[in-house]
């Protein structure tokens, strides 16, 4: 079961990339953290958007004490419903190293999801309004914002993978809310997300809530041979499986 559940969200074959699946989502919230709803509504919900896999991925943290009751909660749903069901967390890079935010308790996990909310430099976490700010001044440069985005974003999913399959979640969105276009993320560093994401097996998600990454990222990452999966990042359960930003992508 868990290397069918693999090959479901990764949208085909282990390891190997192709187009969109639209019949998943790889990342939902609930009410036990940032969403609204409970498990089984969730579930109805994307049961009515016609979804065959579904990832739940809850923001935890280091105070985390929920993990064990959302699994059982997931677990349950499992027994109503033929999708297949995963129980992931959304943590965050903390640190230029990729040290991860983790829950105290990784077993009831069968992925996380990594997130770089704000960027990591130095021995500070910057929040995009910050980082503008320090582009504003000229003490951050477009390109050191992406290489330093990257790298974060690289390492951390090194780090998650140790634990536990990595998806690597709404990848780059901190340049937009910055205030830069993705065009500041040369080749190069694409190049080098694609090799870490293949080299620790780790999905790329395309997110709806955040329109992230553009469709030339979603291309360069297929063309590496990165799996990918849609993710709604839905709060609500009416969000589950309904697509327009990856329609498009």
């Amino acid at each position: 079961m868990g290397a069918e559940r693999d090959s479901v969200i990764g949208g085909g074959a282990v390891g190997t990339a192709c187009a969109l699946d639209l019949a998943v989502d790889a990342h939902v919230h609930t009410g036990f953290a940032a969403g609204r709803d409970a498990v089984g509504v969730v579930v109805s919900a994307a049961d009515q958007a016609g979804l065959a896999a579904l990832t739940f991925a809850d923001q935890a943290g280091p105070d985390t004490t929920w993990l064990s009751a959302y699994a059982d909660a997931v677990r349950r749903a499992r027994h109503r419903t033929e999708m297949t069901l995963r129980v992931a967390a959304e943590v965050e890079v903390v640190r230029p190293d990729g040290w991860l935010a983790l829950p105290p308790d990784l077993a009831p996990l069968d992925a996380l999801s990594v997130a770089v909310s704000d960027l990591p430099v130095g021995d500070e976490l910057l929040t995009p309004r910050e980082v503008r700010t320090r582009l504003d001044m000229g003490l951050l440069t477009a390109g050191q914002v992406a290489e330093l985005l990257v790298a974060a974003a690289v390492k951390g999913l090194e780090r998650a993978s140790r634990y536990v399959p990595a998806q690597l979640a709404r990848p780059l969105a901190l340049l937009g809310q910055a205030g830069l276009d993705d065009s500041c993320v040369t080749p190069e560093l694409i190049g080098e997300l694609a090799s870490a994401c293949r080299t620790t097996g780790a999905v790329v998600e395309v997110s709806e809530a955040w329109r992230s990454p553009s469709p030339r990222v979603v291309q360069m990452l297929l063309d590496a041979a990165v799996p990918v999966a849609p993710a709604s990042d839905a709060r609500y359960a009416a969000e589950v499986g309904r697509w327009q930003y990856l329609r498009r992508v």
